[in-house]
This record gives structure tokens, sequence and C-alpha cells, in this order.
């Protein structure tokens, strides 16, 4: 017999609105991983547009300084290996990068594999007329033209040739990824993304540099292009995975 006042023990039932609530916590977790990166780089990216905006396009103090050292420190035969890296950052290379990017990650039947490579080049040439609106609004003034040592056009930020670099960088590693996950053991595959990876990244930010280094760009712009580069590229994830397998869960996984 059961005490007075005790009614049956009942077990205990998970409220559906917690559990609910759970589960939505649990289905966002990985997109706010994935867009973390994102928010963050436009978060800066603000700053910096801010900064320019508020100052006409006025370089800070560190910007003269490090542009006046650049200037001051050019010399054979860096000068010459920097005119031919910061060439491959604009023009046909991105965009060659682009279509083997598409090709490495394209899978299935050939037009598939061409609506990949459609889809990156979309991409990309899409990302320029970002920064070309960008590039129009603030209408930042570069630095003297006599501390030029390569030729010039346009205003000054965001750098057009840190942009694309980092661009095609990022989308050439992405293609680089979807091509030998699913084709390689786990290690082999590890090393070989870490290494592509490392390589990209370091032509990315040597043709940024590059742009200090001959007195085109102030510091801020060639910043500006990459966190730009990297909010389009982490926002672009999603989509670049539908165009290159369809809506695949495997595929999502990837970009995470």
């Amino acid at each position: 017999m059961l005490p007075p006042g005790d009614g049956p023990v009942r077990p205990a039932v998970r409220e559906p609105v917690r559990e609910g609530a759970d589960m939505a916590v649990a289905a966002a977790s990985p997109r706010v991983k994935r867009f973390a990166p994102a928010a963050v780089c436009a978060v800066l990216l603000t700053a910096a547009a801010a900064t320019v905006a508020v100052r006409d396009g006025a370089p800070l103090a560190p910007e003269q300084a490090a542009h006046h050292w650049a200037v001051a420190h050019r010399g054979e035969p860096l000068l010459s290996l920097a005119r031919a890296l910061t060439d491959t950052g604009t023009g046909v290379i991105p965009y060659l990068m682009a279509v083997l990017a598409g090709l490495l990650a394209g899978r299935g039947t050939l037009a598939r594999r061409l609506r990949t490579v459609l889809g990156t080049v979309a991409f990309l040439a899409a990302c320029q007329v970002i920064r070309y609106g960008l590039m129009l609004l603030f209408a930042r003034p570069r630095p003297p033209a006599a501390d030029w040592a390569v030729l010039a056009s346009g205003h000054s930020f965001p750098s057009g040739h840190a942009t694309t670099s980092a661009l095609a960088a990022g989308i050439l590693a992405w293609g680089i990824a979807r091509r030998t996950r699913p084709a390689a053991p786990r290690a082999t595959t590890g090393r070989l993304e870490h290494a592509c990876r490392a390589a990209l990244a370091l032509w990315a930010v040597g043709v940024g540099l590059t742009r200090v280094h001959l007195g085109v760009h102030w510091p801020g712009d060639v910043l500006a292009g990459w966190l730009l580069a990297t909010t389009l590229l982490t926002l672009a994830g999603p989509s670049l995975a539908r165009s290159g397998h369809g809506v695949n869960v495997v595929v999502e996984r990837d970009l995470r």
C-alpha cells in the first residue's frame, strides 16, 4: 500500500518544448561553427572600411611607416621577384585556378562537372563585382605614384590582387579537398590537403605583400582584401558544395 496522500510514481517525461529547443541548438551548432569565421572577418572588414571612410582615405601612421619602409628597402633581385609574383594574382591565372577547382571537385556526368566549373568561375566573377562596388564606394587614393614600382589603376581599397588571389587560393583548396577526401586514405589525405593549403596560402599572402612592397597599396587595403575573400569563401561554401555534387550530406560535412 502507498502512504496516505501519495499517488503512483510516474516516469519522468521530457518536456516537448525543451526537447525541441535542444534539437534546434544541436542542429544550429554546425552552422554557427561554419559561419563564425565569416562573421568575425565581416566585423573586422567593417571596422577597416569605417576607418577609411572617417579618415577620407588618409593612411594611418602604421600604414605610412610600412609603406616608407617597403619603398626604402626595395632592391634586386627581390623587386623582380615581387613583380613576377604580383602578376600571378590577377588576370587569367586566378580564373584558371577556379576552372581547375571545378574540374577537381565535379563528380558524376560531364554535365555535372561542367556545372561545377561554371559555378566556381561564376563565384569568382561575382566576388569581383562586389570588390569593385566597395572600391568605387570608398574611392580610397593609392600611395603617391612616385613610389610605384609597377603600373596600377583604380582606387586602393580593397586591394584587387589580394582579394582575387585569396579567393582563387580558397576555391582551389576546396576543389583539392573535394577530390582527395573520397579517394585516399585518411592519413594521406590529411597530409596532402595540408600541404596544398599551405602552398596556396603562402602564394596568396605573398601576392598581397607584394602590393605593399611595390608601393601601390597601403597595408590596410591588402588586409581588407584578405578579410573580404575569407568572408565570401565562408558564406559560399554550401553553394559550392551543391554545384559539385548536388545536395549531399557528405559534401556539407566536408565543408565544416
